[in-house]
């Protein structure tokens, strides 16, 4: 076996099996192992699962029961990995092109990256996930992340994880299984730290499926800002300007209600709201859809929820500090 394919799933009976279908050519050319590692999925993802593994001997599915993604492929790297060579990891909730498995194997020996990661497209069915979609792809949306615009490959610090020789990915530990949310970004900071290299590939890209609702897209956007906070925290690192912002805009919106004491209170939620405004016209204009103009909105949501989930974990932790060594208040 030259490879160990990982799915973390949580509730994903919409997308496995097309998933799975989409990966089985290759491991059926390569004695690659698909290991489904769910973490209590209660929509029919094990019974597909299940069903699946039971025609195909590649296919196994996987109890995780601390349900995080990270806790789920560093159980299967530990059960499943053997001799193999790469840990190809796979998100349920997207989509695949047929050669995706040996375009990332191929990318990995053409340049000895220890690391080969992705960019990703957003992509919507319903109005609402089109408009996110539109969003996620958007600068206004992503902050111009490297994994979120497709370009011609270079060595990046970090993008979305797609595959990693197992030796790298063994002697820095894997992931850590604090993070519900980040552990990619966490991980690949610790192989950098190590000396290992990241390789953003322009050979290949995921289709990515949004969250379908605005509720949900906020609460996934809310924990992927307290994964970055507990990130800065756990490595003693900064951030960017485009994150500073976005940080920011909490703080910002908590001191509006102030606006009746003093305008100057006001300026920063104006100015937010305003740019959201204006970026969201300038995707209907661009994409010549009046609809698309939603998008900064739904753009202005995510970068609100984010703030939110940044600081609910940097103050939960300050106020861990500063408590006893017992735990609790004095």
């Amino acid at each position: 076996m030259s490879a160990l394919v990982v799915i973390p799933a949580l509730d994903e009976a919409a997308h496995i099996a097309a998933v799975i279908e989409a990966l089985l050519p290759f491991a059926r050319r390569t004695g690659a192992r698909i290991v489904v590692a769910d973490g209590g999925s209660a929509d029919g993802t094990r019974a597909i699962v299940a069903a699946l593994a039971r025609r195909e001997p590649a296919v196994v599915l996987l109890d995780n029961p601390l349900r995080r993604q990270a806790a789920g492929v560093n159980l299967a790297v530990e059960r499943f990995a053997g001799d193999a060579e790469w840990l190809i990891r796979i998100d349920a909730h997207s989509a695949y092109p047929p050669d995706y498995c040996e375009r990332l194997v191929a990318e990995a020996r053409r340049t000895g990256a220890d690391s080969v990661v992705v960019a990703m497209r957003a992509v919507g069915a319903s109005p609402l996930q089109r408009v996110i979609a539109l969003a996620q792809n958007s600068r206004l949306g992503n902050g111009g992340a490297a994994h979120r615009n497709r370009a011609e490959g270079r060595w990046v610090d970090h993008g979305h994880h797609a595959l990693m020789r197992l030796a790298a990915f063994r002697a820095v530990g894997g992931y850590d299984e604090a993070f519900s949310h980040n552990e990619d970004a966490e991980l690949d900071l610790r192989l950098r730290r190590a000396g290992f290299r990241i390789w953003l590939t322009g050979a290949t890209a995921v289709d990515y499926f949004p969250r379908r609702t605005l509720g949900a897209l906020m609460r996934q956007y809310f924990a992927f800002g307290r994964g970055r906070a507990r990130n800065l925290i756990k490595h003693r690192t900064g951030f960017g300007g485009r994150q500073a912002a976005v940080a920011a805009l909490a703080p910002g919106l908590a001191l509006a209600p102030l606006a009746a004491a003093h305008p100057a209170f006001a300026l920063p939620v104006a100015a937010w709201s305003l740019g959201c405004l204006a970026g969201g016209l300038g995707l209907a204009a661009r994409h010549r859809e009046p609809a698309a103009a939603a998008a900064g909105l739904v753009a202005g949501a995510m970068h609100a929820a984010w703030s939110a989930g940044f600081w609910a974990e940097a103050l939960g932790a300050a106020a861990r500090r500063a408590l006893p060594s017992g735990g609790e208040p004095a």
